[in-house]
């Protein structure tokens, strides 16, 4: 596995490359900030992790150009606190937010975990769903509806995929974040209602509105229909 880190501390980096190469991930750092976007392309990584304030421009600019050509998963690490820094990664498409200082032990679990939903699902990869008109392609992360076509995340798909297994009852959010998570200790409540609400506004551009519940105090659900 490959990790391009997006980070201006060498420090940081130097860690972080010690550690992860503990468990045989490569973490490849940036030669050149205003380049950023080329380099993505050359080293093809599996995971992306950006912090928000880097030369020239900022880890949100960097997020948005990515999106645009991937969906590799991106965590944010920022030493930056405000609840808009987190709810702005997420919406620009992040995957998880991260803030420094940062317990390694956590940032590897996280990082494993993310890689280990991305490309080691294999049921995800042949799957295909109708859902109140839609063709979900999970394999791809597509949904289509009235040929028109939106991409999602994979903190997005995964959400769907969960509450479409139990289409028609209460997915529980404590349920939810230990199936994203794995371990819900190392989740942020916040995260999952940015994901959720994210994912619901994709699902409304196609056209599919109120598929999507907020049961308050219990969880969501997906409509059966």
């Amino acid at each position: 596995m490959k990790v391009l880190m997006i980070e201006d501390d060498a420090s940081i980096l130097t860690l972080i490359q010690e550690r992860f190469a503990q468990w045989m991930i490569d973490v490849v750092g940036v030669d050149h900030f205003e380049h950023v976007l080329t380099q993505f392309h050359h080293e093809q990584p599996q995971l992306v992790l950006i912090d928000i304030q880097l030369p020239v421009f900022d880890g949100f600019h960097w997020c948005r150009e990515i999106r645009m050509h991937s969906n590799v998963p991106i965590i944010f690490l920022s030493s930056r606190d405000h609840p808009m820094d987190m709810v702005m990664a997420m919406q620009l498409g992040a995957d998880d937010f991260i803030q420094k200082p940062f317990h390694m032990d956590v940032l590897v679990a996280k990082v494993q975990a993310l890689l280990r939903r991305t490309y080691d699902y294999k049921e995800a990869k042949t799957m295909t769903e109708q859902w109140c008109g839609a063709h979900i392609q999970y394999d791809r992360a597509i949904v289509t509806y009235n040929e028109q076509q939106i991409e999602l995340t994979k903190n997005e798909l995964f959400i769907l995929q969960v509450l479409l297994e139990q289409k028609g009852h209460i997915v529980a959010r404590d349920d939810l974040m230990r199936k994203l998570w794995d371990d819900e200790r190392f989740v942020n409540d916040n995260t999952l209602t940015v994901n959720v609400n994210r994912l619901r506004q994709k699902l409304e551009e196609l056209g599919l509105v109120d598929v999507i519940v907020t049961k308050k105090g219990l969880g969501y659900m997906a409509v059966a229909q």
